[in-house]
C-alpha cells in the first residue's frame, strides 16, 4: 500500500519542472548577463548606425459620381438656352483599386524621379535622379550590405562592365526603355512612395518614406498631385478629345459664318437701289449660304457648351481629409531598437543554456541505450 501511494505521488518522467528550470537558468546568470551586455552594446551600435526614415502621408477621399442629377442645376440652365443636355448617361469612374497601380506605374515615377526637391546636403534644388546618382552616400550598413551580400553583384558589373548608358526614350514599338541607373532610382521610388486604400472606410492613402523628414513630406505633396492629375486625365480623356474636336469645328465655321455675313453685307451696300432679278437672285444666294453657315455655327455652338459642361462632370474631385504634414518621429526608434536587441539577446542566451542541457541529455540516454559491443 505504501509503495502504491509513494508510486502515485512521484511526478511522471515527461513532466516539465519549473523549479529545476528556474534553477538552471540561475546557475548560468553569468553567462546570461554577458550575452545580455553584449546583445545591448549591438542594439546601441545599431541604433546609432541606423539610417533615419521619416514617413509623411495624405489621406484622400475621392468623389465617384453618383446618380444623374448631379448637374441637374446645369442641366435647368441649359434647357433655358434652347438645348438639352443628356444626364441619363451612366458615369464611367475611375475605380481606386486602380490607383495603385498608377502609382506604381513607371510614367508616373519617371516623372516624379524628374521633379526637383529640396535635400539637406545639397544647397540647390535636385531631382531624385542626379541625387542619388550624384550625391548620395550609403550608410555604413549600406556600405556592408554592399561588399557583403551584394558582394557577387559587383564582381560580376566589374567583369561585365558598365552598360551603354542611354537616355530615356521610346522604342520603335512604343514601349518605354530606361537605362539601368535609372531603373534602380525607378526602384528606389516604387519601394517608398506606396498608396493603400481602405475597402470599408472609402479612403486612400498615400505614403512617402526618406531619410529626411521634409523631404519626406515634399515627395508626398508632389505624389498627390502627380496622381490627381493622372486621375483627372484617364477620367475626361474622352470627354476632352471631344471637346476639342468641336472647338477645331467651331473655329473652322465660325470664320465661314463671319465670310458669309460680310458677303451678304457687301452685297447689300452695293446694290441698294438695285431691282433687276438678278441682283435678287445673287442676293437669295448669299442669303442662303449666310442662313447656313449661321445654323451650322449655332449648332456647334449649342454642342461646344455641351462638351465643356461634360468636361467639367467628368473632373474627379478629391477631398483632402488629411493633408501632408512634416514628420516629426523616426520609423527607426533608436529605443525600440535596443529593446528588440536585448530581448533577442536574453532569448538566444537561455536558448542555448537549454539547448545545450537537452542534447547533453539526449548523449546521456544515447549512450546508455547502446548495447555493448561484443
Amino acid at each position: 500500500m505504501t509503495e502504491q501511494t509513494s508510486h502515485t505521488q512521484s511526478p511522471p518522467d515527461d513532466e516539465i519542472d519549473l523549479i529545476a528550470l528556474a534553477k538552471t537558468v540561475w546557475d548560468s546568470r553569468k553567462f546570461i548577463i554577458k550575452t545580455l551586455v553584449v546583445f545591448v552594446f549591438l542594439g546601441v551600435a545599431v541604433a546609432l548606425l541606423t539610417p533615419k526614415e521619416f514617413t509623411a502621408s495624405s489621406t484622400m477621399v475621392p468623389q465617384l459620381s453618383g446618380s444623374s442629377n448631379k448637374l441637374g442645376g446645369l442641366s435647368s440652365l441649359a434647357a433655358m438656352a434652347g438645348f438639352e443636355l443628356n444626364m441619363n448617361s451612366a458615369p464611367t469612374d475611375l475605380s481606386p483599386y486602380v490607383y495603385p497601380q498608377i502609382v506604381q506605374s513607371v510614367p508616373f515615377q519617371l516623372e516624379l524621379m524628374n521633379t526637383a526637391f529640396h535635400f539637406s546636403d545639397v544647397d540647390r534644388p535636385v531631382t531624385l535622379y542626379e541625387y542619388f546618382m550624384e550625391y548620395y552616400k550609403p550608410g555604413f550598413f549600406g556600405t556592408i550590405q554592399k561588399y557583403t551580400i551584394g558582394l557577387p553583384g559587383v564582381i560580376i558589373k566589374a567583369i561585365k562592365g558598365t552598360p551603354q548608358d542611354t537616355s530615356l526614350s521610346l522604342a520603335t514599338e512604343g514601349a518605354i526603355r530606361l537605362t539601368v541607373d535609372q531603373d534602380k532610382i525607378r526602384q528606389i521610388i516604387e519601394a517608398n512612395v506606396t498608396l493603400e486604400t481602405n475597402d470599408k472606410e472609402g479612403y486612400v492613402t498615400l505614403k512617402s518614406t526618406f531619410g529626411e523628414a521634409p523631404l519626406a513630406a515634399e515627395i508626398a505633396q508632389k505624389a498627390q498631385e502627380l496622381l490627381q492629375q493622372y486621375i483627372t486625365e484617364f477620367k475626361i480623356e474622352k470627354a476632352a478629345a471631344q471637346l476639342d474636336f468641336i472647338q477645331q469645328r467651331y473655329e473652322e465655321k465660325k470664320a465661314e459664318f463671319e465670310k458669309a455675313q460680310a458677303a451678304l453685307a457687301s452685297f447689300r451696300d452695293r446694290n441698294k437701289n438695285v431691282t433687276s432679278a438678278l441682283a435678287r437672285t445673287q442676293e437669295e444666294r448669299l442669303q442662303s449660304d449666310y442662313t447656313l453657315a449661321f445654323n451650322v455655327y449655332s449648332e456647334l455652338a449649342q454642342q461646344l457648351e455641351q462638351a465643356q459642361i461634360k468636361v467639367k462632370e467628368d473632373t474627379p474631385v478629391f477631398s483632402i481629409i488629411k493633408p501632408v504634414v512634416v514628420p516629426m518621429e523616426d520609423n527607426n526608434s533608436g529605443f525600440m531598437t535596443l529593446i528588440i536587441w536585448t530581448f533577442l539577446g536574453g532569448v538566444i542566451a537561455i536558448g542555448w543554456i537549454f539547448g545545450k542541457q537537452f542534447m547533453a541529455t539526449v548523449k546521456e540516454k544515447w549512450n546508455q541505450e547502446t548495447p555493448p559491443s561484443r
